[in-house]
């Protein structure tokens, strides 16, 4: 029997993001179970923040990560190769999820929607692999494969005095550890703060168009060629950027 997210999840509101710990090249050991929803695929209900795009993204491929991998939010967005070792039900290929929910059961890094768990089985294995409810697995870090960085204004956001962003779509195989507004009057960069997962606020932001520049693993600021967000911005607007993540 699958893990239930209710048990295993918690919402974290910490506004400190510790650096990325892992070498992307290399595999590791693990544990995976997972969890169901009504067509197999993710949870709108997410702890990153993402919503819809948290369920339907990597066509529902998506999975729950521990504590030392969601890292406080930065892990959100970030894309693992997951691979069962179990050779009699499971194929060697493995499934690329994206961590978009913070859970954990006993002694596992993956929650995988029913979808993604059942992605490792091989051809008419799969109802023996849910029968085992948590497996051993290997994992390593994998770049998404998605295009530029995308930034949602989320509909909390109020003009001129509260500004709530969502990035998504970054792929790359870097997290984003801060994010920060330039303001023209003062000629400096403005900290935005973590609300929570993926989501980052600023109260009272600048007026005019607004510059972003994000700190990414390795620190090393990513920043805008030109204004991301524009004057007179809406709230619940999606914004494409020239960003490419690495």
């Amino acid at each position: 029997m699958g893990f239930s997210l209710k048990q295993g999840c918690t919402l974290l509101c910490i506004f400190m993001v510790l650096p990325a710990a892992f070498c992307y090249t290399q595999t590791y050991p693990s544990k995976a179970t997972y969890y169901t929803t009504p067509d197999g695929k993710g949870t709108p209900t997410g702890a990153c923040g993402y919503g819809q795009y948290g369920r339907n993204i990597n066509d529902g491929l998506v999975s729950a990560a521990s504590s030392r991998l969601y890292r406080y939010g930065a892990g959100c967005g970030a894309c693992y190769l997951v691979r069962c070792k179990d050779e009699t039900l499971c194929n060697k290929e493995g499934v690329k999820v994206v961590i978009t929910d913070n859970g954990e059961g006993p002694g596992t890094d993956f929650i995988l929607t029913h979808n993604a768990y059942a992605g490792l089985a091989k051809p008419y294995a799969a109802k023996d692999l849910f029968a085992r409810g948590v497996i051993d697995v290997d994992y390593e870090r994998v770049s998404c494969g998605h295009g530029k960085l995308k930034i949602k204004i989320l509909e909390q956001s109020n003009y001129h005095g509260y500004l709530a962003i969502l990035p998504f779509n970054q792929g790359g195989a870097n997290d984003i550890l801060s994010i920060e507004v330039y303001e023209k009057a003062s000629y400096k960069w403005i900290p935005m703060r973590r609300s929570y997962g993926t989501v980052f606020d600023l109260q009272n932001p600048p007026k005019g168009e607004l510059k972003l520049r994000f700190l990414v693993s390795g620190q090393k600021w990513i920043e805008s060629k030109k204004a991301i967000i524009p004057d007179y911005w809406k709230a619940g607007s999606t914004i494409d950027t020239d960003i490419q993540l690495p």
